[in-house]
């Protein structure tokens, strides 16, 4: 069965070389299913990151640093800040600030720790999909033209050379076989962005950059073909047994070329295994199978197939009606209690009534009195003024002195 699935993939057309003898092995191979797998550049991404991370150092400023006086704040009323100043006299650092991050010479905010997290654990399985998905990528001419390579001259891709490549050991042999198979545009590239890092890294043994090009995959262990190619700039190799996320997809962009070995192309089913079958070297590992094989969802769902079995459109659509407030809404008041509008109706006479009588009584008030009203209400006022007066003689009272308590 495994046999039949293999003899349907696509097959990939093995490149020979110049002096490469007639062998026993066909001119073609099979296309193995990881790189059929599918392309999850958020995988690769967020791997890739995690990954990079494990080659820092830690770093630290000193633990002393900023702290290396005794300094005091002077306190309140002397009116300046209450920042620690240096003691002493005589210089200029004398009452300067001291220890905070805003204070020349004192500490930064938030002091370097060695104990930092550096590194990061990444799931493994998670890292296996990046592995895949970075090298199903690599299968995508598209791709791997986005990313910058210089493929036109390549006459497949993937590209699988003779196992004759493993035996060179000289870089002159390895820039003409890369020239014979059209991939040392691609190097060529590399070389000529070599230059010089701007910034502190100069000092740090990362003094030269470079683009990156094409990426030698063997599949024999301990061959001579590594040392044919390390001295390339931008050229990287790598064991099939030992590919790595940061080489097949640096800087987490997805689309390395790479060139491949008969021996390590045909490795990849043994290493990575099929979506049918384990790997033998991963325990229990098999390719992540995509959710959907065609990817097409309105064309799936638009189809006779799958139009035929679904239900109808329902036409007959029935909205919900918004309850309306009866205390806000009088229609919705009616059909609660159909007595509201009568009510409603006396209250409104009633307030009118009202505003009537009111404005009636404010007008008989606000209205010019007659001349006979007038001397009506004088005289009223003088016979209460003539009776308040007399009063206040108090001529009924007999002995009003004893009575008030004032002799005896």
């Amino acid at each position: 069965m495994a046999a039949s699935k293999t003899i349907t993939r696509p097959l990939v057309s093995v490149q020979f070389l110049d002096g490469d003898m007639a062998t026993d092995g066909g001119s073609t191979v099979p296309l193995p299913d990881v790189l059929r797998a599918a392309i999850r550049p958020d995988i690769v991404r967020f791997v890739h990151a995690s990954l990079s991370r494990n080659k820092r150092q830690p770093y630290a400023v000193s633990k002393r640093a900023g702290h290396q006086t005794s300094a005091e704040s002077w306190g309140t009323g002397r009116a300046v800040s209450r920042i620690p100043r240096v003691p002493g006299g005589g210089t200029h650092r004398a009452g300067q600030g001291a220890f905070g991050n805003m204070c020349r010479g004192g500490r930064m905010f938030g002091p370097t720790k060695t104990w930092r997290r550096w590194h990061r654990r990444v799931n493994i399985n998670q890292r296996r999909y990046a592995v895949v998905s970075a090298l199903a990528a690599s299968a995508v001419p598209s791709l791997v033209q986005a990313r910058g390579h210089r493929i036109e001259s390549v006459p497949e891709l993937p590209l699988v050379l003779s196992d004759s490549v493993e035996s060179i050991e000289k870089t002159s042999s390895a820039i003409k076989i890369l020239k014979q198979v059209g991939a040392y545009d691609d190097a060529e590239k590399a070389k000529e962005s070599l230059g010089i890092r701007p910034g502190k890294g100069k000092m740090r043994n990362r003094r030269y950059i470079s683009r990156k090009g094409p990426l030698i995959v063997y599949g024999t262990e301990g061959s001579k073909v590594v040392k044919a190619f390390r001295n390339l700039i931008g050229v990287d190799i790598a064991h099939v047994d030992r590919l790595n996320l940061l080489k097949l997809a640096p800087g987490g962009h997805l689309g390395r070329f790479i060139v491949w070995t008969k021996s390590a192309f045909e490795k990849l089913d043994k290493v990575f295994g099929t979506f049918e079958t384990p790997s033998e070297l991963k325990k229990g590992y098999i390719l992540p199978r995509p959710k959907m094989t065609n990817a097409d969802l309105s064309r799936i769902i638009n189809s006779d197939e799958v139009q035929s079995v679904v239900r109808p459109i329902n036409k007959d659509v029935r909205r919900k009606v918004l309850k309306k407030n009866p205390l806000k809404n009088l229609d919705a008041m009616l059909k609660l209690n159909p007595y509201a509008k009568t009510a409603k109706r006396m209250a409104l006479l009633a307030e009118k009534q009202r505003i009537k009588t009111k404005k009636d009584k404010l007008v008989k008030k606000r209205s010019p009195l007659t001349k006979e009203e007038a001397i009506k209400i004088k005289a009223a006022g003088r016979a209460w003024y003539k009776t308040m007066i007399s009063d206040s003689e108090y001529t009924e009272f007999e002995n009003f002195s004893k009575w008030l308590g004032a002799t005896q």
